[in-house]
């Protein structure tokens, strides 16, 4: 995400801005698939997407890699990322070696790479077999793996979430006199704070509020789908998308509260602003004078303690793979109380969220430490949309650009804004189809 600096940039930029990721791989052609991996018999090829940070194979030893070669000892695993030269699912594809497990983002990704390469396989047979428990994960996070199909197949399982919080500004709350915010506040009453905070003095301009649209309407705590459920075409004209972007349009139209950046929070002029967990450690290296905390995210009114759906990662099991039982004992240990709290020690958020695990998390990082991490499992995670029918077109709907013109000065009121993405969206779709 890119700071916002002149309007001449705006055309430019305002895509970067809003979007919310600029280092999502992009789509390729459809590339012929191998019959089967190929792979030594005892080989477990697992090749990660996102998390980005795996790229760095230290951080995949330390934090996956050690604990798989302790747990099977009579396998060996390959780790290959996306983030290197000839890495990519084509090259992959190409070269006849599929990976026995994928992970990956779970929901453009899915529809983009895997199920466009005839990747995907449903894992439901293998869940039963191992008796493995899907009801012990995050209710939302399991859902949105079900609801790719209408028939619930399930072609991956949740394997890391990275949530949003509000983070605060303490300093700004003491020389203003404002209580900090507490988890279980409505947008409405962020909103009365963000009044209350957002001021210029002299050369200074505090931000009372700042909230990525982008990642607000992707993640959208309404369940709103942005493509039809029963029809090939985009579906944002709606109340509940309208109720949506009007919530968010209000805080930037307080006076000096304009849209800059969710990112600038660490210079320390802005009170408030919602961003992933992972900003707790990034934003105190950035600024370790920085005197904030977090709480949960605020929530709608009449949708109490309803945060963001899950910004979800998840791992696959490949058709091509010759070990799928090999893999999803592996995924089943990755899934695992124990790894689990492996992971929340790291400051990772998992799917599995018992007390345990939850009372694990940030231990093994310093600048976690006296934050109120407990806001981070506040409430719970919005359920996704339902499936859509079968045989519907998918692509990725720019829901930032809902958002353009209304912040960066052209005027459209909400509905008008929300149409604009509804027809070249539909477009889209029809394009798409065109060319299947």
């Amino acid at each position: 995400m890119k700071k916002f600096l002149k309007v001449s940039l705006v055309i430019t930029s305002a895509f970067t801005i809003l979007s919310g990721c600029t280092d999502t791989p992009t789509a390729t052609e459809k590339q012929p698939v191998v019959t089967e991996s190929k792979t030594p018999d005892n080989e477990i090829f697992i090749y990660t997407v996102y998390p980005s940070f795996y790229a760095k194979e230290e951080i995949w030893e330390k934090q996956v890699g050690q604990y798989l070669k302790k747990k099977f000892p009579d396998l060996t695993f390959k780790h290959v990322q996306w983030d290197n030269p000839g890495r990519q699912y084509k090259d992959l594809i190409a070269a006849g070696t599929i990976p026995d497990i994928i992970i990956d983002n779970a929901r453009m990704n899915l529809q983009r790479y895997i199920l466009k390469n005839d990747l995907q396989y449903d894992m439901t047979d293998l869940i039963k077999k191992y008796n493995f428990d899907t009801s012990a994960l995050n209710p939302a996070a399991m859902a949105q793996m079900k609801n790719v199909t209408p028939e619930g197949k399930i072609y991956g399982l949740p394997f890391q979430m990275s949530d949003f919080v509000l983070f605060y500004n303490k300093d700004i709350f003491d020389k203003f006199g404002v209580d900090y915010p507490k988890d279980g506040m409505t947008y409405d009453e962020i909103y009365e704070l963000a009044k209350k905070l957002t001021r210029v003095e002299g050369e200074n301009t505090y931000k009372g509020y700042q909230q990525h649209p982008g990642l607000y309407m992707t993640y959208n705590q309404l369940s709103q789908s942005p493509l039809s459920l029963t029809e090939d075409k985009a579906e944002l004209n709606t109340p509940g998308w309208k109720k949506e972007v009007d919530n968010l349009r209000r805080f930037y139209e307080i006076p000096a509260n304009q849209f800059t950046s969710v990112d600038d929070f660490p210079k320390g002029k802005m009170a408030m602003s919602v961003h992933v967990t992972e900003k707790i450690v990034q934003w105190y290296e950035q600024n370790k004078n920085l005197n904030f905390d977090i709480a949960a995210m605020p929530s709608f009114a009449d949708a109490p303690g309803i945060k963001a759906q899950p910004n979800l990662y998840a791992a696959y099991i490949t058709k091509q793979s010759t070990k799928k039982d090999q893999a999803f004992q592996v995924l089943q240990y990755l899934l695992s109380e124990e790894m689990q709290i492996n992971f929340a020690k790291e400051g990772i958020i998992g799917p599995l969220q018992t007390p345990s695990v939850q009372a694990a998390f940030g231990k093994n990082l310093p600048q976690m430490q006296g934050k109120h991490t407990e806001a981070i499992f506040y409430g719970k995670n919005a359920m996704p949309p339902a499936a859509r029918a079968p045989g519907l077109t998918y692509i990725d709907v720019p829901l930032h650009g809902v958002f353009q013109p209304l912040i960066f000065g052209e005027s459209k009121d909400s509905v008008t804004a929300l149409r604009m993405v509804e027809e070249s969206s539909t477009k889209a779709i029809q394009t798409e189809k065109a060319a299947q």
